[in-house]
């Protein structure tokens, strides 16, 4: 008997599109769909959209101050806090089966005062967890050992405890929510050509490649490292279940090319289930009808997919 996951969706930064995606998404019969954010402002851009809301619940938070689309305004920081919070306590008492989250905007929460890195960091501290963001489109994943920082903080960053670590949350989250067996991760260099032996850097030797051994010394079936501009060739990437790169723009822009407009983010290493579209909030197109939903859309299929697979499994 297959279960009608409970899916959250959080409506992101209220002057950016994420309002406009939720109110574009059609009734779904696999899945209960709830949209959590200000009840007032998505009937508003529904009516001036032409998308009447489909049959999803809406779990209302109130805002501190009128939006104006394409606007940001730093009141509403703590808005938007609230729905990914929200979100968050639903998924930790079984109210939702899981959670997927709309565009935000990291500049204006900061600007409100509050330190903000990102969705996958602040999840993963609400819920004491250790984060992998891993971005997916088709049958190609790619997780990154680090996430938002700037390229001259990175090679200080990747250290063998951060790459044993991030292996065996991969490993562990390939297994538990895909439900792949043997998963084989393939792992990028840092430096052009994986360090060249040691001619371009010596992360490889020094970090990366006692990270995998250790990590095949756990029975976990990593293989690597590869230099990044070749990996991602379908020679390479054949049998592959996901890529470690080492930082954002060493994996993300190849993914992004291959997926745009279809690629999903996903959290690993949280007890619940998190999927988020892989794009920024647009302001320029807010309210303007422009906005493309595939990336929102592919991401309930996968959270609901996810879901459905725990939810059989238990």
């Amino acid at each position: 008997m297959t279960h009608q996951p409970k899916i959250a969706i959080t409506t992101g930064e209220p002057a950016g599109i994420g309002p406009d995606l939720c109110c574009a998404l059609q009734a779904r019969s696999d899945a209960q769909i709830t949209l959590i954010g200000n009840a007032q402002l998505l009937r508003e851009r529904s009516e001036l959209l032409g998308h009447p809301i489909a049959d999803a619940q809406i779990f209302n938070i109130d805002l501190a101050a009128p939006v104006v689309a394409g606007t940001l305004n730093p009141a509403n920081a703590h808005y938007v806090l609230d729905t990914i919070n929200e979100a968050v306590a639903g998924c930790r008492d079984h109210r939702f089966d899981a959670m997927v989250t709309a565009p935000v905007h990291k500049g204006v929460i900061n600007d409100a005062g509050v330190l903000f890195s990102g969705h996958t960091e602040f999840i993963a501290e609400q819920l004491d967890a250790d984060p992998v963001m891993v971005l997916a489109a088709d049958d190609l994943r790619v997780a990154l050992a680090t996430t938002h920082l700037p390229l001259a903080n990175v090679a200080a960053e990747i250290t063998r405890p951060l790459i044993e670590k991030t292996l065996a949350i991969l490993h562990a989250d390939l297994i538990a929510k895909y439900k792949i067996e043997n998963p084989h991760i393939v792992v990028c260099g840092l430096n052009p050509h994986a360090g060249e032996s040691g001619h371009l850097g010596h992360e490889e030797i020094d970090i990366i490649i006692p990270a995998i051994q250790a990590a095949q010394a756990q029975g976990i079936n990593a293989t690597g490292p590869y230099p990044a501009d070749t990996l991602f060739t379908p020679r390479h990437l054949e049998g592959a279940d996901a890529v470690l790169a080492m930082y954002h723009d060493q994996g993300l822009p190849v993914l992004k090319y291959a997926g745009f407009g279809r690629a999903v983010n996903i959290t690993f290493g949280l007890p619940i289930i998190r999927t988020s579209v892989d794009h920024g909030t647009a302001l320029d197109l807010a309210a303007t009808g422009k906005a493309d939903n595939g990336s929102l859309i592919a991401a309930i299929d996968l959270a609901v997919s996810l879901a459905q697979a725990n939810l059989n499994h238990h």
